[in-house]
């Protein structure tokens, strides 16, 4: 038996000793390779089919790790870390202590940029390619990825438009397959879909008014066509553009035909394709379709509300609104600065926007939160999903920050529900019509509750909550969290008060201070940072008041945590039912 090519080689130099006719063996070799870890391993899957035959002629092509390649989000980079020295390795990809879904600098020389969030790839690679021409490093290549939906995003542009007057040496691959996560929506997709292969665009080209040297489009599966341009193109000079078009999911038949499910498909059977079923009987629900189903049922109820999402209609289950009511559930693409204050504009005109937007998404619209939103007193309601530790992800998608980065701005309401039922009731709340903005997290995945079509209450703004009366230590949560609480008393077996905050900001001062007056030790629980968090708002509120009892914080700790499943990623941070467990007993 004949050893496979891929097994050969550990490294891009070991590719660049075989001869183009063995690559598009290779390109099959390396596609089953894939396909087989991610079937048991979960993943991302459809984006990095896709690219199969631009990476192999990317590192055949270019001198990486000396010519500088970067890949924007990072979705697609499995075939680049399977080239890059991390094959034996990469079944541990997104594990505890195993590999990064993403590009990571500290992981190898390859990944010459630490990437997640779209759109970063253009501005980074022109940061590169701006040093080597300080340094006079003139030969050296500078090249980024991109996809057609990432390329719509405003920092994207940002960067082709400074690009185009900065005379680098650097090459942006526009990889065109009319999809991000979702569909790729705006009117720059709409332009990109008249181009066909060996077909450019009309002649008032978009991205030669950028002075960029446009090259293609070319089929993005062609390796002949690939190696003999991009051999082109590094002998040509200034900033260029190389448009391919590609099909998402490549070579995996169910992949190519439903391009939203197999972009993170979860496990699958290798062999045929078919996904492997989950057993979701009698399962609670998602937060994301109980948000997205009582979005809607309010919609019906109130022709005031909007729904608003940044290129997530399908994670963030606002794809129920945009069914039945596509005028009044917008996706406008990566765009989360235009997604705020778009919703910002819209609250001046009387109507109730809904934005809702992933916690690690929304710091990229942190200047319209602020300056758009909470300086004018709007009262758009954001609603912050995938807030608390999201899992194998990492550090580039925790929501942690967001009660931190959200408790410091003036007029903003932060609330995080324990439940499917309170969240109903927030939204409801919120679809009232409020006098200020405000903020609803909420977590990735599913809650504990299946009865939770209740019917709405509205909520009291800043009133928190008893679940259990004890004695001598009290323990505060917000958010989700509390169920771990809830656990740990139970796990403990000790007399301790269990108390819920639905309200971040503002604080039920009233029910603080008989906590403060009752207790000689308060644990505040939370699934974000401890610094700047729900924790310390009560230590300083504690210290304003001259309080002595005694607070201990428990939340992630001031380092960023990287990837694992949520389970283990609380168990580090102390927030897990045993860790919970364990602080109660050392101060009960």
């Amino acid at each position: 038996m004949s050893t496979s090519l891929l097994s050969q080689i550990q490294n891009p130099s070991d590719l660049r000793q075989l001869s183009a006719e063995q690559l598009p063996i290779l390109a099959q070799e390396l596609r089953d390779f894939v396909i087989n870890i991610v079937a048991t391993k979960e993943g991302h899957l459809g984006a990095s089919l896709g690219v199969i035959e631009l990476t192999i002629a990317l590192h055949y092509v270019f001198d990486t790790p000396n010519d500088l390649l970067i890949w924007d989000v990072g979705h697609q980079a499995y075939p680049h870390k399977i080239l890059t020295g991390r094959k034996d390795i990469f079944h541990t990809n997104r594990q505890l202590n195993g590999i990064s879904g993403f590009p990571k600098r500290s992981e190898s020389e390859y990944d010459t940029f630490g990437v997640g969030h779209s759109s970063t790839s253009i501005s980074a690679i022109l940061g590169m390619a701006i040093a080597s021409k300080l340094k006079g490093e003139l030969s050296k290549q500078h090249i980024a990825v991109i996809g057609d939906a990432s390329i719509a995003s405003g920092m994207a542009f940002e960067g082709l438009n400074h690009a185009g007057v900065a005379n680098t040496n650097m090459l942006v691959i526009l990889n065109d397959n009319a999809i991000g996560i979702d569909p790729s929506v705006g009117a720059l997709k709409e332009y990109l879909t008249k181009a066909k292969v060996g077909v450019k665009p009309r002649k008032n080209n978009i991205i030669e008014a950028l002075n960029f040297n446009y090259f293609g489009p070319i089929d993005g599966h062609d390796l002949s066509s690939l190696l003999r341009t991009l051999e082109q193109l590094k002998s040509t000079d200034g900033p260029k553009l190389l448009h391919i078009i590609t099909t998402k999911g490549k070579g995996l038949k169910q992949a190519e035909e439903n391009q939203v499910k197999y972009h993170a498909p979860g496990k699958f059977d290798a062999s045929t394709g078919d996904l492997i079923p989950k057993d979701s009987t009698n399962l609670p629900p998602k937060f994301q379709d109980v948000f997205g189903y009582t979005l809607l049922e309010l919609a019906r109820e109130n022709e005031k509300i909007i729904g608003i999402t940044p290129a997530m209609p399908t994670g963030s289950s606002l794809k129920y609104m945009m069914q039945e009511m596509p005028d009044r559930a917008l996706d406008v693409g990566i765009a989360e600065q235009h997604a705020v204050t778009l919703a910002a504009g819209m609250a001046t005109q009387g109507m109730i926007p809904f934005c809702t937007i992933y916690s690690t998404f929304l710091q990229r619209a942190y200047d319209q939160v602020i300056h758009d939103v909470a300086l004018q007193d709007l009262p758009v309601v954001l609603c912050v999903d995938r807030a608390g530790l999201v899992g194998a992800d990492g550090a580039t998608h925790h929501g942690v920050f967001d009660i931190a980065y959200l408790n410091c701005i003036p007029s903003m309401v932060v609330t995080a529900p324990a439940d499917e039922i309170e969240l109903r009731n927030l939204l409801y709340t919120a679809s009232l019509g409020l006098d200020h903005p405000i903020a609803i997290r909420y977590p990735r995945g599913r809650g504990h509750i299946s009865d939770w079509r209740q019917p709405f209450n509205k909520m009291t703004i800043g009133e928190g909550t008893t679940k259990r009366k004890g004695k001598e230590v009290a323990i505060i949560s917000t958010g989700a969290i509390a169920t771990a609480v809830s656990q740990a008393i139970n796990q403990s077996k000790q007399n301790v008060s269990h108390y819920h905050f639905p309200f971040i900001k503002p604080l039920d001062h009233k029910l603080l201070n008989i906590i403060f007056s009752e207790y000689h030790t308060i644990i505040t629980v939370e699934d974000g940072v401890v610094t700047g968090g729900f924790g310390n708002n009560i230590l300083s509120y504690g210290n304003e008041n001259n309080f002595k009892t005694r607070v201990i914080n428990l939340g992630v700790p001031d380092q960023f945590i990287h990837h694992g499943t949520i389970e283990e990623l609380h168990e580090i941070c102390g927030i897990s039912t045993a860790g919970i467990t364990s602080t109660i007993l050392k101060h009960v």
